[in-house]
């Protein structure tokens, strides 16, 4: 309990970090990362963590390998300086995609990443909305899974009329997320029915529910080169909805995906700042600082996080 609370960052996402600190009334801690000339990379604290309750905030975004390694080194380097506790705060953990064997001779990297953040000395971790909630299983230390359901329901609720709305899931994968996005609202379910062809490509097979003259609300986890978003508002406008509007928690926005927002038929896209945002016209930014601070502040003293789990 008297330890000092200690927020840090890696370089993926410093807005992100400050925004955290600040609703926590803390400086965010100084620290330095730098790239040698042999490509090696170097981190240092400028301040004591001894016997500090030291939070590190780093999401998995491009170059990933990169801010990986970063944030395995800063773990490593807060146990070496005495820190009493060490929390990864990893708000994308993109790996979350590879949680299983579904091809001969491949990795399970959510597992590896899960291996190599207890290695380096990490006694914790505080993510939000996994792809793949069943990597909690690769953890030996204590997981805590945020959702940005309560910031993506309150988006809807004062951004779109939901008089005549439905909760779209653009998968059977997202099936229970958007079910329970629908029961907060208050609104009727429908879900499409997609192949995936490739990395960047999806064929929607069916859309299952009325959307006919009614708003659509998309929900994701995380809309990435936004193929399959493109995909499932091209069979929602084609099915007779009115207008479509998307949310996701992570925006990560890579290769073709803000050309392909930008020439779809969606009304707007939001995601949280979980990820760096994004420009756009048609882009919004969700924030969920606030609750990644009360996570931490819960954490911190040894208060029960679970009723911020929904």
């Amino acid at each position: 309990m008297d330890r000092p609370l200690l927020i840090f960052s890696g370089q993926s996402n410093r807005p992100l970090a400050q925004a955290i600190a600040e609703a926590l009334g803390l400086p965010l801690g100084k620290s330095t990362t730098l790239r040698f000339a042999n490509d090696n990379l170097f981190v240092r604290y400028e301040e004591s963590l001894r016997e500090g309750d030291v939070f590190i905030v780093q999401s998995f975004t491009p170059p990933v390998q990169d801010h990986l390694m970063e944030l395995l080194m800063m773990i490593d380097a807060a146990k070496g300086a005495s820190a009493a506790r060490v929390t990864a705060v990893i708000p994308y953990f993109s790996y979350a995609r590879s949680d299983k064997k579904d091809a001969p001779r491949i990795s399970i990297t959510a597992r590896l990443i899960a291996d190599l953040l207890q290695t380096a000395g990490a006694d914790r971790v505080l993510t939000m909305t996994l792809h793949s909630p069943q990597v909690h299983g690769f953890f030996k230390i204590p997981v805590d899974h945020l959702s940005a359901e309560p910031v993506i329901a309150n988006y809807f609720a004062t951004r779109v009329d939901l008089e005549n709305a439905v909760v779209v899931a653009p998968d059977a994968g997202d099936l229970k997320r958007a079910s329970s996005l629908a029961r907060r609202l208050g609104l009727p379910l429908a879900f499409i029915d997609k192949e995936r062809v490739s990395d960047t490509e999806v064929r929607v097979r069916m859309l299952v529910g009325e959307v006919e003259g009614k708003t659509a609300l998309i929900v994701d986890d995380e809309i990435s080169t936004a193929g399959s978003l493109v995909e499932a508002v091209e069979a929602l406008m084609q099915a007779g909805a009115k207008e479509v509007y998307a949310a996701a928690t992570h925006g990560v926005y890579v290769g073709p995906a803000l050309e392909r927002i930008a020439k779809s038929s969606v009304k707007e896209v939001a995601a949280t700042d979980t990820c760096p945002p994004k420009e756009g016209p048609k882009l919004r930014t969700l924030t969920v600082a606030p609750l990644f601070a009360e996570a931490i502040w819960r954490i911190h003293r040894g208060e029960s996080v679970s009723s911020l789990f929904t």
